[in-house]
C-alpha cells in the first residue's frame, strides 16, 4: 500500500508581529531595549512572525494543544468523530505528562482513536508525519492526521532571559553565528501549527502528494549536544534539571531556557546536513538534483541559506535558487511546524503541477539529526 498527503492546513495565532513590535510583546529584559535585536533580525531576515500572546494584555491566547487542534480543524477532510490515528510532534508541549497527542485529542473532543506523540526538536513534526504514513501504508489505519507545532513564545518572555552584555553585543557584530545562543533565540523563534491528512489513495479532486520516502539520520554518535532545554551543558555533556538539588537551583542556573552551543552549530550543521546525510541518502535512493522540481528547506535563519546552497553545489547536488521555496521571511521559524507551514503554502499556491517532485529538508541541531523527504505531486 501507499500513503498520500491529500490536504494540508496551518494555524498561525493572532496578527503578524513586525520586527518593531516584537519587544513590546515579549518584554524588555532588565527594562532596557535589546542591544542585539536589530543585528539578529538583519541576519535571519525574518520580517513578520506570530505569537500566541495578546498584544494588548500580553496574556497567552492559546496553549500548544489548542494551536495544534485549530490546525487540524482546518483540514477539509477532518471529521471530529472519525479520526483513526492522530500523530503529533512538538518540542514545546504544554506539560511533561501526558503526551502532546493526548492533549490535542482532548481538545478535538471527537471519538476514540490511536494517538502517538513524537518528541525531539524540529524533526519531531516530520517524525509524526512518518509514523502517520507508515500506519496508512501498512494498512493499520484507513487514514491518519499528522501535526507539527510549537509554542516558543513561552520560553522567550523577558522574565526568563538574562541581559546581554555590551561585550557580547560587539562579538555578535563580528560573528553572526553567535545569534543562536540563549540570549538571542528569542528574536528567532515563533508560534504556529500545521497538519496533514494522510490517505492510502490520492484525493478524487485537487492535488495530492505521494510520500515516496522519509529518511532521517542522527549524528549523535559523532557529535555532542548542541541545542537543548531543561539542562545545562558541562564539558560536552548535559546535566538535566532533575540532577540539581532543587528546582530553585535549576532555575538559577537557567536550566529551563532554550540554548545552543553556537560554536558547534556553526562548525557542524552544514557538513551534517549535506555530507553526512544528503549524500548517503541520495546514493541509496538514486536521487539526483536534476530530478527535483522544488526544494523546500527548513533553516532557522537566512544566515545558513547561502552556506547550504554552496555546500550542496560543491558536493555535486546543485539545486538553483529558483527551485527553492521557503516562507521564513513572512512566517518565521516555527520549529517542528515549519515544514508543514512551508508545504501548506506551496500546496495551495497554484504553482504545483502533476508529476513534480518535492525534496523537503528538515534539520535539527539538538544532537544533529537531519531528515529529507521526497514527495510527488499527483
Amino acid at each position: 500500500m501507499e500513503a498520500y498527503i491529500t490536504d494540508l492546513a496551518s494555524f498561525l495565532p493572532n496578527a503578524p508581529v513586525t520586527n518593531q513590535q516584537m519587544e513590546s510583546i515579549l518584554g524588555l529584559v532588565g527594562d532596557l531595549p535589546s542591544r542585539t535585536r536589530r543585528i539578529i533580525l538583519r541576519n535571519n531576515r525574518i520580517e513578520t512572525r506570530h505569537y500566541a500572546i495578546d498584544p494588548q494584555t500580553l496574556q497567552p491566547t492559546h496553549n500548544n494543544a489548542e494551536l495544534t487542534a485549530e490546525a487540524v480543524r482546518r483540514l477539509t477532510a477532518y471529521r471530529p468523530a472519525h479520526i483513526n490515528c492522530l500523530c503529533c510532534g512538538t518540542s514545546s508541549p504544554d506539560q511533561l505528562m501526558p503526551g502532546h497527542a493526548s492533549m490535542v485529542h482532548g481538545e478535538l473532543a471527537g471519538g476514540p482513536c490511536e494517538v502517538i506523540t513524537t518528541t525531539g526538536i524540529c524533526i519531531s513534526g516530520v517524525a509524526a508525519l512518518k509514523q502517520a504514513c507508515m500506519q496508512v501504508a501498512l494498512g493499520e489505519s484507513p487514514s491518519a492526521i499528522a501535526t507539527g507545532s510549537e509554542l516558543a513564545s513561552t520560553f522567550m518572555r523577558a522574565s526568563l532571559c538574562g541581559q546581554v552584555s555590551a561585550q557580547r553585543a560587539e562579538q555578535l557584530q563580528q560573528q553572526p553565528a553567535l545569534s543562536f545562543d540563549a540570549d538571542f533565540l528569542r528574536w528567532m523563534l515563533s508560534d504556529g501549527a500545521g497538519a496533514a491528512f494522510i490517505a492510502p489513495k490520492p484525493a478524487t479532486e485537487g492535488l495530492s502528494l505521494k510520500v515516496e520516502w522519509i529518511d532521517q539520520l542522527s549524528s549523535a554518535h559523532l557529535l555532542e549536544p548542541c541545542m537543548y532545554a531543561g539542562a545545562i551543558k558541562e564539558q560536552g555533556k548535559l546535566r538535566g534539571w532533575r540532577e540539581f538539588d532543587s528546582i530553585e537551583e535549576a532555575v538559577e542556573n537557567h536550566a529551563f531556557l532554550i540554548k545552543q552551543d553556537v560554536k558547534l552549530l556553526n562548525e557542524e550543521i552544514i557538513p551534517t546536513a549535506v555530507d553526512r546525510t544528503l549524500l548517503p541518502i541520495a546514493e541509496r535512493r538514486q536521487l539526483s538534483a536534476e530530478s527535483i522540481d522544488w526544494f523546500l528547506p527548513h533553516y532557522s535563519s537566512d544566515y545558513f541559506r547561502d552556506r547550504l546552497y554552496q555546500r550542496m553545489k560543491e558536493k555535486g547536488f546543485h539545486i538553483p535558487y529558483e527551485r527553492w521555496f521557503t516562507n521564513l521571511t513572512s512566517k518565521g521559524n516555527t520549529g517542528a511546524a515549519s515544514i508543514y507551514i512551508i508545504l501548506e503554502e506551496l500546496f495551495h499556491s497554484g504553482q504545483l503541477e502533476k508529476g513534480q517532485r518535492l525534496l523537503c529538508f528538515i534539520p535539527e541541531s539538538g544532537r544533529f539529526s537531519t531528515c529529507y523527504m521526497l514527495l510527488t505531486v499527483c
